[in-house]
This record gives structure tokens, C-alpha cells and sequence, in this order.
């Protein structure tokens, strides 16, 4: 049983406490940028959306106190490969700002917002503030970490949005959320401009159209697009072989079973010990396991939250990338190299740059598992795992 904290991962409050008492203690020491009471700078298009207060939220442009490496300030896509300090140097150099605004608000401001997350360059904009930003070292499982942030007295867009003609079509075409989403993607947008775009409350019919918190609108578009893509990979042939897929990126392991079989879907996640969510020595790893067979699941995946649903669309992406389906397996190592949380994005890349990398094929489970036994305890993983336990005749021929 996975213990209070990894079920919670500080955005439940399961304890019972306002502010997470393992989140709180993390601080990254780095230089934060001066900023005094009005701000003028380029925001790489992109807004944030509180969820506290829902439906009544703080909602605002992110601003950018220099022009050096703005594309990857706010783009995981862009950011895989640097170290921890270095994507937390680039997110410093972000103000959130924040004016509060009920989710069906469609003002001036929001407009402009909406206008802002659409552009396909970034935007300047000049921004009065109610007190100098303050400084917080913020860090979340779901989201980027943030630092200074400041309440909005005046916002004023400096230059007009550019935002090009198809992006435009798909959003203004009365469309559906769920299908102007798959739109955008299908434009090769990234999975982060996607999210954001959401959040911002342009998609969907006129009617249905509303402000989404950024924590919310990541997961909700791992999941939509996910199913979208299940939904074409399961007319595709199996995989041929047991294959192994790896890859490690700030201290998480990813190990990636691809077996022969109709499209099914298990995360373990692993948190050793002396890591964010399991501070305890000489502790055995805290595991959560989530899972789904080919006609989905109904429930939330609330062991894991974003990161399995982050790991499920990259898994199969990757699949239709290959033109297969297969039943697939993510193990998740966590280790204490990974002592500060910098959202579940790391989980979406490190999942595609596995399936990028040569995999190892094997014509069996039984060999595929001896090979396996020589990186991790699979015993202690097959007594978790359900895709693990339930293997078929044919997989030992």
C-alpha cells in the first residue's frame, strides 16, 4: 500500500494541512531576478491559471525578465537534457502574474490571454503590479517550478498576437475541445502549447468555453490525446517480439516492456528511499501500480495522477510511431538524485526518448525476464504487477 505522501504528492492535502510539509522544505538557492513594481518583457506565450478558489481563480500572463533562452523557459519540450539547476534558472527568470477572474470570464483581458497562448512567437507586454513580486520557491509533481509572482494592478499587450491562420481555423472553427485539440496536435504543436492553449478557455464550443487551471488542462490533454491515440493503434498489427525500451533523465529510470498482445497499459512507479516522496533510510521503494486493459479504465488514476497519464500518451505515440500495438509495461525507478520535482513533463519525455532509443528484442518472456533480473528485482515488481503475473502460453513459446 502506497503510503499518505505518494498518494498525495502535495496536491490532495491529504493530511489535513493548507501548505505540504515535504514541498515546503524543498529551496533551491539560486539568483532570482529584481523586479519592482511594473514590468516590461516578453511573455514566451503563455499564461498560468490558479485552481485554488475554483471557479473563481488568479489567471495570468507569464512574463519574462530577459530575452535569453525565452523559448525554453516555458517549453519541457525544449528544457529535456538540462540538469535540475538549470531548468530551475530558467523558470526563475519567469514572473506569474495573477489578477483573479471567475472561469467563464470572456473581458478584455481574458481575450487577450487567449490571443497571447495562440501566438507562434512571443508577445511583450507591460505589466503594473498591485506590490513589487514576491519570491517563492514553489514546486509541484504536475507542474514547472515557479518563482516570483505578483498581483496584476494593469496589464497592457505591447504588440498584437501572431498568431497563424491554421491554429486560428481550428480554434474559431466550432469545434469541440477534445477534436480542436487533436488539431492542434496533428499541426506538430507541442504537448505543453497544447495544455496551455486549453487552459486559457479558447477551445470548444462557444457555450462550453471556460478558463481551466494549468494543472488540470496537462492532464486533461495527456489523457484526450492518449485516447485518440489507442483508439488508432488498436486496429495496427502486434509487436513481434518482447521488446525493452530505457532511458534515465534526472535520476528517474524508465525501463519500457513492449510484449505481443492486444493494446493494454501498467505504470509501477518506485520512489527509493531518500527521495522526495519517501524521506525514509533503508526503506524499501514506496510503490504504486495503475493500470488499464484495451477498453480503458473509468476511474481517475489517483496513486500516480499526471504521471501516468503522461506516461500512457507517450507509450502510445510511440507505438503508433512504429505502427503497432502492443501490451506495455512502464517501471518507473525514482531515485534520490531526483530531490527536487520539476512536473510531470519529465515523465513524458523521458517515456518518448526511450521508445527513441534501439530497443532490445527478445523472443520470449522467459528471456526477456532473465535479461531484466540483471537491472532491477523483478520479483518484487511481479508481485505488483498484474500485466507481469498474467502472462500467456504463447509467451513462453
Amino acid at each position: 500500500m502506497a503510503s499518505q505522501c505518494l498518494l498525495c504528492k502535495g496536491s490532495r492535502k491529504l493530511c489535513g494541512r493548507e501548505t505540504c510539509p515535504v514541498l515546503k522544505k524543498l529551496y533551491f538557492r539560486s539568483e532570482v531576478p529584481k523586479v519592482g513594481d511594473s514590468l516590461f518583457g516578453p511573455s514566451p506565450s503563455s499564461i498560468f491559471v490558479g485552481h485554488e478558489g475554483y471557479p473563481s481563480v488568479f489567471v495570468g500572463p507569464m512574463v519574462s525578465v530577459t530575452r535569453e533562452n525565452l523559448g525554453a523557459s516555458d517549453t519541457p519540450e525544449k528544457m529535456y537534457g538540462l540538469s535540475a539547476p538549470e531548468i530551475i534558472r530558467l523558470r526563475y527568470s519567469l514572473v506569474r502574474t495573477k489578477l483573479h477572474k471567475d472561469i467563464l470570464s470572456r473581458d478584455r483581458y481574458v481575450r487577450d490571454l487567449q490571443d497571447l497562448t495562440l501566438s507562434k512567437k512571443p508577445t511583450d507586454l507591460e505589466v503594473n503590479f498591485m506590490k513589487r513580486p514576491r519570491f517563492s520557491s514553489e514546486f509541484s509533481p504536475l507542474l514547472q517550478p515557479m518563482g516570483l509572482a505578483g498581483e496584476i494592478k494593469a496589464v497592457r499587450l505591447t504588440e498584437n498576437p501572431s498568431i497563424g491562420r491554421p491554429i486560428y481555423s481550428l480554434v474559431e472553427g466550432g469545434l469541440k475541445a477534445t477534436d480542436a485539440a487533436i488539431g492542434l496536435y496533428n499541426q506538430n504543436l507541442d504537448m505543453s502549447q497544447i495544455s496551455k492553449i486549453l487552459s486559457s478557455g479558447v477551445l470548444g464550443l462557444e457555450k462550453n468555453k471556460k478558463l481551466v487551471p494549468t494543472r488540470w488542462s496537462i492532464t486533461a490533454v495527456d489523457d484526450l490525446l492518449g485516447k485518440h491515440i489507442i483508439s488508432e493503434i488498436s486496429g495496427f498489427m502486434q509487436v513481434n517480439f518482447f521488446e525493452l525500451y530505457e532511458n534515465t533523465y534526472l535520476d528517474n529510470h524508465f525501463h519500457i516492456l513492449l510484449m505481443p498482445g492486444f493494446w493494454e497499459f501498467e505504470q509501477i512507479e518506485s520512489w527509493f528511499p531518500q527521495t522526495v516522496w519517501n524521506n525514509r533510510e533503508g526503506a524499501l521503494p514506496e510503490v504504486s501500480v495503475e493500470g488499464e486493459k484495451s477498453w480503458g479504465r473509468k476511474t481517475y488514476a489517483a496513486t500516480q495522477s499526471g504521471g501516468y497519464y503522461a506516461a500512457r500518451f507517450a507509450v502510445a505515440e510511440g507505438l503508433r510511431n512504429m505502427g503497432r500495438q502492443a501490451r506495455a509495461l512502464v517501471i518507473r525507478e525514482v531515485h534520490e538524485g531526483y530531490d527536487v520535482p520539476v512536473g510531470v513533463w519529465e515523465v513524458r519525455e523521458n517515456v518518448r526518448n526511450a521508445l527513441r532509443n534501439p530497443p532490445q528484442r527478445f523472443s520470449s518472456f522467459q528471456e526477456m525476464m532473465k535479461n531484466v533480473k540483471t537491472r532491477m528485482d523483478v520479483a518484487f515488481y511481479r508481485q505488483k504487477s498484474n500485466l507481469l503475473r498474467q502472462n500467456r502460453l504463447t509467451d513462453f513459446l
